[in-house]
């Protein structure tokens, strides 16, 4: 059977998935290289519930450069963990939101967010957001 182009692409994402997988020690290594980049969490935090604007992505994040939130938006992305989806209108408007895949990934940022929400408890400090 001839498979199309888009099935092959499909097909060949599963095997280097499975690849992948296949070399990480344990299911935290796994999850924390989809998460674990320096805003991919705060990234999913900021979509549950919305859709966002890239501009809107980076007010939110404003300690991250444009440079490493395109890249940490394109990896999240590739992992399928949010969709990207491009207005052809000038200027170019993308707006970003979690795919269904995404949101499987909202209690455990939510959990991540109490956690940290204890810190600042715990340290006497008043929440910075």
């Amino acid at each position: 059977l001839m498979r199309s182009s888009a099935a092959s692409d499909v097909y060949k994402r599963q095997l280097m998935d499975k690849e992948r997988i296949k070399n990480y020690n344990c299911p935290v290594d796994a999850a924390m290289d989809i998460l674990g980049g320096k805003y991919k969490a705060i990234i999913v935090y900021k979509l549950i519930n919305k859709t966002l604007r890239y501009n809107e992505i980076q007010k939110l994040i404003p300690k991250a450069t444009p440079r490493m939130l395109s890249k940490q938006l394109r990896e999240l992305e590739q992992d399928n963990i949010i969709s990207r989806k491009v207005y052809p209108v000038v200027p170019p408007k993308t707006e970003y939101s979690l795919t269904e895949w995404g949101k499987t990934l909202i209690p455990v940022v939510i959990a991540l967010a109490d956690w940290g929400k204890l810190l600042y408890h715990q340290a006497g400090v008043d929440l910075p957001c």
